[in-house]
């Protein structure tokens, strides 16, 4: 399984290229599944590995959503005359952050990277969670939580460290696979991402990529894929 658009230039270095209104060109990026892990009621509560996806060292993954052999992109997205205008705000995510300071721990969340994954949802959700964390084991439990959001909308702080606490990833990208069908694209580990005018997205540990083609936050995933 192999895309049958290349890149026209190859990067020495993990990148992602977005290619106006063309699929992502992806270079030197392993390529797996992430499997959503649910309660019988169907909330998430983890993620489990799902197979690993034979690539090329360049590939190009469909954005259009009407690829023929997902999710490589076949260039359906010529036929369709797919519009993949970038319409994400590019300021740093510290920028529009809302923060909830509890006794141990704080939370930055910018709701404009959200797709509605559900984990901060899950029980008395993660902005009471950090609220009430008190000891190791809470700190703990909410932490996972939070660092489960693919998205990376939500950001758990040390407050005595001043210190991020991330999931420690190698840059990789992930196809979410949810109980309703494919999701979104899942880059984990600062991967660099371009965008089509060649000007460099924040670099940051988790983030969701449309590819459904729907979302009207590209390039990033908004949770279209669900409707």
């Amino acid at each position: 399984m192999v895309s049958k658009i290349k890149p026209t230039k190859s990067y020495s270095k993990s990148s992602i290229q977005i290619s106006k209104n063309g699929p992502y060109l992806v270079s030197n990026l392993p390529l797996d599944e992430a499997i959503m892990v649910c309660t019988d009621d169907g909330s998430p509560i983890d993620w489990k590995k799902g197979k690993n996806i034979k690539t090329r060292k360049d590939y190009a993954l469909c954005r259009c959503g009407h690829s023929k052999n997902k999710p490589f992109c076949t260039g359906e997205h010529n036929k369709i005359g797919f519009n993949g205008e970038e319409t994400a705000s590019k300021e740093k995510f510290l920028k529009n952050s809302e923060v909830t300071v509890g006794k141990k721990l704080a939370l930055l969340d910018n709701g404009s990277f959200c797709n509605h994954s559900g984990f901060c949802t899950v029980g008395i959700g993660v902005w009471e969670g950090v609220m009430v964390a008190n000891d190791k084991n809470s700190k703990e439990k909410v932490v996972k939580q939070i660092c489960n959001c693919p998205t990376g909308r939500l950001v758990a702080l040390d407050i005595s460290t001043k210190k991020e606490l991330e999931p420690k990833f190698k840059k990789s990208i992930s196809l979410i696979e949810e109980p309703e069908g494919h999701g979104a694209i899942w880059v984990k580990g600062k991967v660099e991402i371009k965008s089509c005018d060649g000007k460099k997205l924040e670099k940051r540990n988790r983030v969701c990529l449309c590819r459904c083609g729907k979302s009207q936050n590209k390039p990033f995933c908004d949770g279209s894929h669900l409707d």
